[in-house]
């Protein structure tokens, strides 16, 4: 008996030496553990960065609303939701603005074109803002105005400010615009800004327009004060009774000196989002023509009117003093067809 007892307390007090294969087994445990541990952190951290992310995008929606479904995706770039410094929208803030720019020469319509855009409830064009120089002395110039405007800060009596669906301006070729058009393009593109080329075929009737115009500013027909534009046939026969003398020596280069400059304008700025309108199929059809522009801004349609008078009317031959002279020396020429329109 005590024999047993003897062997059995060894039995129990022998201390057996751990086997090899329990270690590895158990680093096999803390190998698994912690790759569970790093991929269940990578998990929450996606987790948090997905949560910041959508609540910025949050943020960002609210400030800038979300596109209308209807939309034509296609459009998008040409959205603005301007933020202006001197006033608020108020509840117009949700109404995307279609930046524009009318591009045109003196004398080619753009005085009664833009009275007709702006005779539209939506649309705001705030004249020749480039007429003076310190506007377009460099290029940083010339954006900073353009940013003023396109922003809504720009105030002219012709500014709707908070519902405007389209904001713009005329800009003359001789304004900085030929000076700078890389950058000019540039800028037009990277803001989605439509441009609206209105230009005149006939140049020659233009010229006279020029003269007429120039001769006014010192004469001031009318009450002694100089006017570009009338609102009464009273006005327009009273401007149009001068007849300025054309130099027919330099005539023919004058002529393609203007139709030059044209086509280097419509070739700088060709990358553009651009329409092409001539005043004389405006004024033959206005009411089609309008509705292009329109449609080029993606304006709703309305009737637009202007109180514009034309001032010089009729046959050519009446408003110009050496008329026999003019005759004779584009007769047979590229330009003979300027002689009899009605344009």
């Amino acid at each position: 008996m005590l024999e047993l007892l003897c062997s059995f307390n060894k039995d129990i007090l022998t201390i057996k030496p751990p086997k090899k294969a329990s270690v590895v087994w158990r680093l096999m445990l803390s190998a698994f553990a912690m790759v569970c541990g790093i991929y269940i952190c990578s998990i929450c951290l996606k987790q948090m960065k997905l949560q910041n992310t959508n609540r910025f995008l949050f943020f960002q929606d609210y400030e800038r609303p979300c596109y209308d479904t209807v939309v034509d995706r296609s459009q998008i770039p040409y959205l603005h939701y301007p933020k202006p410094k001197t006033f608020n929208r108020s509840e117009c803030a949700g109404n995307p603005v279609r930046l524009f720019a009318i591009v045109s020469m003196q004398r080619s319509g753009s005085g009664w074109f833009e009275t007709l855009l702006n005779s539209h409830v939506n649309v705001s064009s705030n004249g020749e803002i480039f007429g003076p120089k310190s506007r377009r002395d460099n290029v940083s110039s010339i954006v900073k105005t353009l940013d003023q405007v396109y922003n809504l800060d720009w105030f002219t009596s012709s500014s709707k400010n908070e519902c405007s669906a389209a904001i713009g301006f005329k800009w003359m070729l001789n304004q900085g615009l030929m000076q700078h058009p890389k950058e000019i393009a540039q800028y037009f593109n990277d803001r989605g800004v439509n441009v609206v080329f209105l230009l005149r075929r006939n140049v020659l009737r233009r010229l006279v327009s020029m003269l007429a115009n120039v001769y006014d500013k010192e004469a001031k027909l009318l009450n002694g004060v100089h006017v570009s534009h009338v609102h009464s046939h009273e006005e327009a026969s009273l401007l149009s009774k001068y007849k300025p003398e054309i130099n027919v020596t330099s005539l023919k280069s004058d002529l393609r000196g203007m139709e030059s400059t044209a086509i280097k304008a419509l070739n700088y700025f060709n990358g553009t989002r651009h329409i092409i309108i001539y005043y004389e199929d405006l004024m033959k059809d206005p009411s089609q023509k309008l509705i292009e522009v329109e449609d080029f801004l993606k304006l709703p349609r309305m009737n637009l009117t202007s109180q514009q008078v034309k001032i010089h009317k009729g046959a050519l031959s009446e408003h110009i003093n050496n008329w026999e002279e003019v005759n004779k020396t584009l007769s047979g020429t590229a330009y003979e067809k300027f002689l009899q329109a009605d344009y």
